[in-house]
């Protein structure tokens, strides 16, 4: 489908209770910012330019400059580092003619954090403009937002494969 959603066809779930087939099983995973040979190229980059800069400060007589251009180097190490733990969480969204789930899951644990028949569940798109701001999963006064991590056109191609997922379960029930 796209480079942030992998979809997989109808399987079983891998609970013998459940051995329904799947409309939906899609991965949604946040695209990461840079790999790691990115990320040492540059943070090798504001390290020497950090050092260059402190040298300058440190001749000129301003010896604390290099405290902060340290401080600076960590913040920036420390938002990677947080991004990068981010993009390990993969959101599952799965749609059987029983039910439609949603689980957070990273690399320790997985947790429901949605689920509703599928009969009664809705898809709403929200729109601005022709692009597609917003998807959200709604049962009577719930809703969920999902496919958060897409861009635009991907969250507009993942709504129209949910919608047609969930009407295929629903036309299996009939």
């Amino acid at each position: 489908m796209t480079r942030g959603v992998e979809l997989r066809g109808r399987r079983a779930y891998p609970q013998a209770a459940m051995a329904e087939p799947f409309y939906m099983d899609a991965e949604i995973r946040p695209n990461r910012s840079l790999s790691e040979r990115g990320f040492i190229v540059l943070i090798a980059v504001v390290t020497l330019a950090n050092c260059a800069s402190a040298a300058v400060f440190v001749a000129m007589g301003a010896t604390f400059v290099p405290i902060f251009l340290g401080i600076d180097l960590l913040a920036v190490i420390a938002a990677f580092l947080a991004s990068f733990h981010a993009a390990k969480r993969v959101e599952r969204v799965q749609v059987t003619a029983r039910d439609v789930r949603v689980t957070s899951e990273t690399p320790k644990a997985s947790r429901l954090i949605w689920e509703s028949p599928t009969a009664a569940t809705r898809v709403h798109v929200e729109r601005d403009e022709g692009r597609t701001i917003g998807l959200k999963l709604a049962l009577s006064d719930r809703e969920l937002p999902v496919a958060v991590a897409l861009s635009p056109p991907e969250r507009a191609e993942f709504a129209k494969a949910l919608q047609r997922a969930i009407w295929q379960a629903k036309r299996e029930r009939a």
